[in-house]
């Protein structure tokens, strides 16, 4: 049987950067969990951290790199990019199926295990099922409303979990103050 689980969206607005993630994991065609948590704070806050795939596979490599971050502290596309190399070149983690994406005060990066380090030109990233619905809502949403980034965030999980069969309302949002 297939998993499949969850959008991830994280939205940079003004002097805000929020990372939301819906709560369902779903095996086959049945809701196993509705409300996980897949958005995480690593390094006291400084960093969110969310994962779509399976859910020990992403916590696995939140492990891993959140031991990079401590090897390049203030440095994240540098742990993002290590992290990366050693998922490609580790037989082990080579197998973990999880995509990550993970922002800081002056970043935002999706990584996956084909060695992806992608940073988004608009500041605007997605993943997971209801990806690319959640992305086109916080497109149009950033384009054509005054919301903070918190709030395009929920707008738009909430309109991927109204498509989207594998993501729910069960949302989690935490928000960073950008580096001015």
């Amino acid at each position: 049987m297939d998993w499949h689980a969850t959008t991830i969206l994280s939205v940079r607005r003004g002097d805000r950067v929020a990372l939301g993630g819906d709560g369902q994991v779903t095996l086959g065609t049945t809701v196993m969990k509705a409300d996980a948590v897949k958005v995480r704070k690593l390094l006291d806050g400084q960093v969110l951290t969310g994962f779509a795939g399976s859910a020990a596979d992403g916590f696995a490599l939140l492990e891993r790199f959140e031991s990079k971050l401590r090897d390049y502290p203030n440095n994240i596309p540098r742990a993002a990019t290590e992290l990366a190399k050693l998922w490609r070149t580790d037989r082990m983690l080579r197998r973990l199926e999880a995509v990550l994406i993970v922002v800081d005060a002056r970043h935002s990066l999706l990584l996956s295990g084909s060695g992806d380090v992608i940073q988004p030109s608009d500041g605007i990233l997605a993943t997971g099922s209801g990806g690319p619905y959640a992305l086109a809502a916080a497109r149009a949403l950033s384009a054509h409303s005054e919301l903070s980034a918190t709030e395009i965030v929920r707008e738009s999980l909430q309109i991927a979990a109204g498509i989207d069969i594998y993501t729910n309302g069960h949302l989690t949002v935490e928000e960073l103050k950008c580096a001015t």
